[in-house]
């Protein structure tokens, strides 16, 4: 940029990223927590190319899709040229769509019902791959969202590991837009506590740093650091 070039009054995204990565230090520090320990996942759903260059170029490598042809479009052809790419599946999946998810993805956030858990291990026999899986906890039990219901969670985990031989290494959820995220946070992190659980993933742009606090190891970040969402 030239001396006469005046500053764009948005934005980059390796600027959004920088600021989103200096606010969870912050958020782990004043937690008490290593900040190491603490995973940003990008949430890349409706991003164009240029947007996941620029994320790329950022340094970021873990990202999060909600669609399993959308993924499939945006990152089956960069898997050789980036070998430490992690892919999350953070929408939920269709039974149908169970070969292909575990076909690409590193790790399933949004198990929540026993026929997907046959699902994924039929698929996972299928493939050879064997992608972690989250169980996704509907903590506000919202009839129009996917996961499963708290009182319901220990039976789900128990049946995924024991009768399913999945390999579930923590617990995710969405809390209601309309309430106080806080307390869901805390009843996942109770909930992945009783199971012997220890991933959390929870947190989204406009509450990852106090779903820090309440022992968040991945956080879900979209339009914090891709500005707002496009339109598919």
């Amino acid at each position: 940029m030239t001396a006469s070039t005046p500053a764009s009054p948005f934005p980059s995204i390796a600027d959004r990223f920088a600021a989103v990565r200096g606010h969870v230090v912050q958020a782990a520090v004043e937690a008490g927590r290593d900040p190491a320990s603490i995973v940003l996942t990008a949430v890349s759903k409706t991003q164009g190319e240029a947007a996941l260059q620029a994320a790329l170029d950022a340094g970021q490598r873990v990202f999060g899709e909600n669609r399993v042809q959308e993924a499939y479009a945006h990152w089956v052809d960069r898997r050789a040229a980036f070998p430490d790419l992690e892919l999350r599946l953070i929408g939920p999946l269709q039974t149908n769509k169970a070969t292909e998810a575990v076909a690409l993805f590193d790790v399933i956030e949004t198990l929540d019902r026993e026929k997907l858990a046959a699902a994924l291990a039929a698929a996972m026999k299928k493939t050879g791959r064997r992608p972690q899986v989250l169980i996704q906890v509907n903590t506000g039990a919202e009839p129009q969202k996917a996961g499963v219901l708290p009182d319901q969670a220990d039976g789900l985990i128990a049946s995924a590991r024991d009768a399913y031989g999945l390999t579930v290494e923590g617990l995710m959820c969405i809390p209601p837009a309309d309430a106080p995220p806080e307390p869901h946070f805390a009843l996942l992190a109770e909930i992945a506590a009783r199971n012997g659980l220890r991933v959390l993933s929870m947190g989204m742009s406009g509450d990852y740093q106090a779903a820090i606090r309440l022992g968040a190891t991945h956080v879900r970040v979209g339009s914090a650091l891709f500005g707002e969402r496009r339109t598919p």
